[in-house]
């Protein structure tokens, strides 16, 4: 018999893994592929509790095939007869050397018909445990349920046919190739050899054998027998022998199991890196759905708004105050909405801008899915389609958080004041007009005579009026060109204060949501490996 080989990690750490897998996969994969990859994990575990002296080898085969009668051949006693109530195989029926400790593995088992054997098997054979069970194609369903149960639990199969069902496709589709992974703990006999010519004998067991390997059961090696002529009971009696005595059969079998099993997940390759380009496209198309641009804007509008209105010229930018602030119409504020309850007032994401936004969920989900098989695809696309739906409100919370730098700098009130001393000094000197007119008297005791004095010629109240007013409306048009040039640096800062806080927001709410799925598949694809013995 073919041993497996050692791997880095023990049978229970393997059955461990494996029962991990299931619980990590639960989410992903159908009921009956967990159902089988919990089974066999516990069926592993139940199975290594129980006596590991024992070696159990279930005779198998279907109705006719005389398999009865070659256990009780290989037994040396027809069992059968010392129970009127078991005239066909109606239940499992254990002939037992050695029986110490076995008890709570025939239990288990299920085998209630229990025949305890004097002596040894065989020589080296040790503690040992055959099988008579129902035929697998019983008409009984009942039998058959049990014939299939016990094939999942014994650790050596014997799979007996006859010259004329050995090639039934029913029996190799529905039974055999079920197990094909356990080659290292299966027996094939061809019995009834007696029913064919002695020079048939060969050609017949080759024909056999090569089905067996169609099945995937390599390295088998088909028994002729027949308990007419006793012919190969002793070669039987001989193989069952080697696979007891070599003791691997308990962990032979298990690991068959977890090989069967874990083989249609692949050789639990690692899964490369989701594109980088993939976040960076989906942070580019989120912000264009949430108006970054057009926040941006606004936030520059409000700025040049604000500084005009501080250190324009005084007699014409107190109109800018009737005019709408245009962070305020949109209900954003400069300082960010660090407790996360603030909503915008801008509009409701239009169709267009969620078209836009749910493709950028799907393109990125796409990019998630690669090399993912099927069903966990199809869970990424669902989360997608969950993400996709709050990603609006997200987003209005996004540009809710973000500090908007429309407010000038405390800097710029220095100018405020030149703009109010330079429009006193315009007011002084056309009041200084307005009292020489009308009543100079007031201005006699401090001038004299001369009541608008001059310098080089200029009046000084003339001189006060134009510099009051060229000082505002130069100061004015100044910041106005400033403030477009700050301006738009603060439309830059503040679309990048917004990617950047889309860019987070895309993270936390579409891509740490689906990249969870990949890491679960990456978490379950380890776990499979180390339960196939791949790592």
């Amino acid at each position: 018999m073919a041993l497996f080989k050692r791997n880095t990690a023990s049978l229970g750490e393997r059955l461990t893994a494996l029962d991990e897998a299931a619980e990590i996969g639960a989410p992903y994969l159908t009921p009956a592929q967990r159902e089988r990859l919990e089974t066999t994990a516990r069926a592993g575990a139940e199975r290594r509790a129980l006596s590991a002296e024992h070696t159990v080898v279930g005779f198998f085969g279907a109705t006719g095939s005389g398999k009865t009668s070659l256990f009780n051949a290989v037994v040396g006693e027809d069992l059968g007869k010392a129970a009127a109530r078991r005239p066909t195989t109606f239940s499992p029926l254990a002939a037992i050397w050695e029986p110490d400790n076995s008890e709570e593995l025939l239990d288990w088992l299920g085998v209630e018909d229990r025949r305890v054997r004097s002596g040894e098997f065989a020589p080296k054979a040790g503690p040992l445990i055959l099988l008579d069970l129902p035929d697998f194609d019983s008409v009984e369903a009942s039998n058959r349920a049990i014939a299939e149960r016990l094939a999942g639990q014994v650790d050596v199969l014997v799979w007996v046919s006859d010259p004329e069902k050995y090639a039934d496709s029913v029996i190799h589709d529905e039974f055999i190739r079920p197990h094909a992974n356990h080659s290292a703990v299966t027996l094939a006999v061809l019995n009834k050899a007696d029913l064919l010519a002695e020079a048939d004998v060969p050609t017949v067991s080759q024909s056999y054998a090569q089905l067996l390997r169609e099945d995937g059961l390599t390295n088998v090696t088909v028994v002729p027998t027949s308990t007419y002529t006793q012919a190969g009971i002793d070669g039987l009696r001989a193989a069952i022998t080697r696979v007891a005595a070599a003791r691997t059969a308990q962990s032979a079998r298990i690991e068959a199991d977890i090989a069967s099993v874990t083989g249609e997940y692949g050789d639990g390759a690692k899964q490369g890196n989701v594109d980088k380009r993939a976040k960076r496209d989906l942070d580019s198309v989120l912000a264009q759905a949430a108006g970054a641009d057009r926040v941006a804007d606004s936030t520059a509008a409000a700025y040049r708004k604000r500084l005009h209105e501080r250190t324009g010229w005084l007699l014409t930018s107190w109109v800018t105050r009737f005019r709408p602030d245009p962070l305020k119409r949109l209900g954003l504020r400069e300082d960010a909405d660090t407790v996360g309850v603030h909503r915008t007032s801008m509009p409701e994401l239009t169709a267009a801008s969620k078209a836009v936004a749910n493709r950028g969920v799907r393109d990125y989900a796409t990019a998630v899915t690669d090399d993912l098989p099927p069903q966990w695809a199809s869970a990424v696309s669902d989360r997608a389609d969950e993400v996709a739906e709050n990603l609006p409100a997200e987003l209005d919370r996004a540009v809710a958080r973000t500090r908007l730098p429309a407010e000038p700098s405390k800097g710029w009130s220095l100018l405020t004041v030149v703009q109010w001393l330079a429009l006193l000094a315009a007011l002084v000197g056309v009041l200084w007009y307005l009292v020489v007119a009308f009543v100079p008297g007031a201005l006699t005791p401090l001038l004299g005579g001369d009541l608008v004095p001059d310098v080089e010629g200029w009046p000084i109240p003339t001189l006060l009026i134009m510099a009051g007013l060229l000082t505002g409306l130069v100061i004015g048009l100044i910041t106005a060109v400033f403030g477009g040039v700050i301006g738009g640096g603060v439309k830059r800062r503040t679309r990048a204060a917004l990617r950047k806080e889309i860019a987070a927001t895309s993270q936390s709410a579409v891509v740490e949501p689906l990249d969870a799925i990949r890491d679960d598949y990456a978490r379950f694809t380890e776990r499979i490996a180390v339960a196939a013995g791949s790592q």
